[in-house]
């Protein structure tokens, strides 16, 4: 059976953890001479740059495809867009609007017998590629995820939703902290927890944060919310990652951030630009990550 990654939980524990393994080593060209379609309805930076190269350091040949290029739903279903693709390309990578897309794409190819994986590189939903490379970055920085607190402060957005899986997958604990209105769904807490998961929700950010080995925020406006902007910002004060938030977490933590950043807002340029910050490092595990899940997908050779 086809395995699709379209949240980070459809990965197993161990599955993760041999991910990870792969993403800080060197697998072998599992994508020579075959092609990786990378769609985009939204724009990016760190997820095409990050994707294409690690097609790249895998031996494959990626091909970047613009919204307006392949018009899902509206030049042709995603349907008919998955099962032509599926004929060119090994796996078949999307970045879109609405996670509903990826799961009839995969549905479409499935029904196909087409064995082509489907890799959701952001959703409104869910950002599970952004998880594998926060778990890599706290593994790196921290010697293990397994016990580490993860306080996250802000939306509780795709980004907070992958991040609070994996680490339940990972066996670190996650705080959140969000303003009422923007908080994890009750859904979202009873999928946390059936993954065996510690997680804690509160309004108050300086709780979320004490003794914490990892602060991380995310933007409080997402793409497709900028009407909401002013209202957000509104709602969203005090939950500002500056250095006196920062001083009530533990003595070593790190700071993550996904970005884009914007200072000033949900994260002080101080800490951000900080000694505590792991960031950039965080930025470049995104093709680390992606390069070890690829290969895990095509380590049963080609399909």
């Amino acid at each position: 059976m086809t395995r699709h990654f379209l949240d980070v939980d459809d990965l197993s524990a161990q599955e993760l953890e041999v991910v990870l393994d792969l993403a800080e080593d060197k697998p072998p060209p599992v994508l020579a001479g075959r092609g990786v379609a990378l769609i985009f309805e939204h724009p990016s930076n760190r997820t095409r740059n990050a994707t294409e190269m690690a097609v790249v350091q895998l031996g494959g040949h990626p091909v970047t495809i613009s919204g307006s290029e392949v018009g899902l739903d509206r030049r042709e279903p995603a349907e008919d867009v998955a099962r032509v693709l599926a004929g060119y390309h090994a796996v078949i990578c999307a970045r879109v609007a609405r996670h509903p897309t990826l799961e009839r794409m995969a549905a479409a190819i499935d029904r196909a017998g087409q064995a082509v994986p489907v890799v959701n590189l952001l959703s409104d939903l869910a950002h599970p590629c952004q998880a594998l490379a926060d778990l890599l970055t706290i593994r790196q920085c921290l010697g293990t995820t397994r016990d580490v607190t993860i306080a996250y402060v802000g939306d509780g957005n795709n980004v907070c939703r992958s991040l609070t899986k994996a680490a339940a997958l990972a066996g670190a604990r996650c705080r959140v902290a969000s303003p009422a209105g923007h908080t994890l769904s009750d859904a979202d807490l009873d999928a946390v927890r059936a993954l065996g998961g510690d997680l804690v929700l509160t309004d108050q950010p300086a709780q979320a944060v004490k003794g914490a080995d990892v602060v991380y925020t995310d933007v409080w406006t997402s793409m497709g919310q900028e009407e909401e902007q002013q209202a957000r910002r509104d709602a969203f004060a005090g939950y500002t990652v500056d250095r006196h938030l920062l001083a009530g977490a533990g003595p070593d933590a790190i700071v993550l951030h996904c970005l884009p950043a914007h200072r000033g807002e949900e994260i002080a340029a101080d800490v951000v630009d900080g000694p505590r910050s792991r960031v950039w490092q965080q930025a470049t595990n995104r093709m680390h990550a992606a390069r070890g899940l690829l290969a895990w997908l095509m380590q049963d050779g080609p399909r």
